[in-house]
């Protein structure tokens, strides 16, 4: 393989990009713009050409697309509900083309570094597809293979992110959207490097070894580059196919996704920050679902540690109403300009994300509340607050974190589990010490080989 990288962010590449998209989202953000300027509002008729519009172009616009979408109320909710609409499956490579992109990652005789390399895709996603495998020695392999030209398609669709956002500001004041943008575009580039998603995977190995209901699959890195990712093949099941189980069945999966979750922020103060339902699937033992498969690293957060003391603190400032440890929470996330009437603005997001785990009782998520719907609500009341108060900037640590949380608590809406949250919030921050979690980060990411947060 040539040192050189034909891939890197091509100025060509980049361009035709730029035409593409440009071309599709300028006109419907041409006449989001004009229906406000004549007082017309959003449509369902513009919500649906930008999906339109978003939806035949393979990468990452249609990414960020769905990320945009399940922030509550960033976008208007016509918007958010058709881009929830895209389809993360795009169309797949020929076999004919994987052969090329695979001899370009690891060399003429890739073949014979597999006993068998399935060309048809077991998944296609927007950055890239999977594929199945078996080893030399039988090991089962899912083999991830980024698309060509990624990193240039990625530059260009952010350039057309940053423009969107501008307009976004121009015509919805209440929200300064910058540092959303800013953490949008950090996210989306990591992701294109299957090295440090690797190494992501082997942070969640070892912080998740000693909890038996969420399995984390092997890395291959002889079989792995920057945009090629072998790991280990962890046989599952959809997790909504679990949805009409017994209730024991529900409530398990429930709390592996639990830990799944909080263990990792709480121990090492890193969250998978992608709720996709795709992500996860379920393993059974014995005919029995016994827990979930944690599948995909490329969007991963990882967060200094004062930022997990501020979580904490929100929540023993929610629990036993200290105003002022509440205060300093949001101090220690970065929000600006903090007074009365927008502290009592983000205590209603506030209690509605701590709700499940403020109450020491077995309860449901929310009840009554699909899954899709879950916080559209609260964000409505916030909106309408901020537009009376703001402009508020949004810290760019949170944004991930509250998205994942969102996407969580979907999940339970989705198995309809029925949990004492507060108990299983408890056991992951007993005894939390920031000095300790700090050494205990620093521990496992230098492990992985992952730099320390700033």
């Amino acid at each position: 393989m040539a040192d050189h990288d034909n891939e890197a962010n091509r100025f060509s590449a980049r361009a035709s990009r730029y035409a593409r998209v440009g071309a599709n989202v300028g006109g419907v953000a041409a006449r989001m713009a004009g229906a406000k300027l004549f007082g017309k509002g959003e449509t369902p008729t513009n919500a649906a050409a930008l999906a339109q519009a978003l939806g035949g172009l393979k990468g990452p616009i249609m990414k960020v697309a769905q990320l945009l979408a399940t922030v509550p109320d960033l976008l208007p909710p016509e918007y958010a509900t058709e881009l929830q609409k895209l389809q993360a499956d795009a169309p797949p490579m020929g076999a004919a083309f994987v052969k090329r992109r695979m001899m370009a990652e690891l060399g003429p005789d890739w073949q014979k570094r597999f006993a068998s390399f399935d060309l048809k895709p077991a998944a296609a996603a927007s950055l890239g597809q999977v594929h199945r495998a078996t080893g030399l020695d039988g090991t089962p392999f899912a083999c991830k293979l980024q698309y060509p030209d990624m990193q240039s398609a990625v530059e260009a669709d952010l350039k057309q992110l940053e423009i969107a956002f501008a307009l976004h500001r121009r015509l919805s004041s209440w929200l300064d959207t910058r540092e959303i943008a800013k953490e949008i575009g950090a996210r989306v580039r990591e992701e294109l490097d299957y090295e440090r998603e690797a190494k992501h995977a082997a942070l969640y190995g070892a912080v998740l070894q000693d909890i038996a209901e969420v399995r984390v699959p092997a890395i291959h890195t002889d079989l792995s580059t920057k945009r090629l990712l072998t790991l280990g093949w962890l046989e599952g099941d959809r997790i909504l196919s679990f949805s009409d189980q017994t209730l024991e069945i529900r409530n398990r999966l429930a709390r592996a996704m639990f830990k799944a979750w909080w263990h990792p922020f709480s121990r090492a103060a890193v969250i998978h920050g992608d709720p996709h339902l795709g992500n996860y699937t379920v393993f059974s033992e014995d005919g029995e679902a016994r827990g979930i498969n944690l599948l995909d690293y490329g969007c991963v957060r990882i967060f200094h540690p004062r930022f997990v003391g501020g979580v904490v603190d929100l929540y023993r400032g929610l629990l036993e109403n200290d105003n002022a440890r509440i205060v300093h929470a949001y101090e220690v996330w970065g929000f600006k300009n903090l007074n009365k009437e927008l502290i009592e603005t983000l205590n209603i997001w506030a209690r509605f994300i701590y709700g499940p785990i403020l109450e020491d009782r077995t309860r449901t998520v929310a009840d009554g509340v699909k899954p899709g719907e879950y916080g559209r609500r609260q964000a409505f009341e916030v909106h309408q607050a901020l537009k009376q108060r703001g402009p508020v900037t949004v810290p760019q640590e949170f944004v991930f974190m509250d998205r994942a949380a969102v996407g969580l608590g979907a999940v339970f809406l989705h198995l309809r589990s029925e949990l004492n949250y507060h108990r299983l919030f408890e056991a992951e921050i007993e005894r939390f010490s920031l000095e300790t979690l700090t050494e205990r980060q620093g521990a496992a990411l230098a492990a992985a080989g992952l730099p320390s947060p700033e």
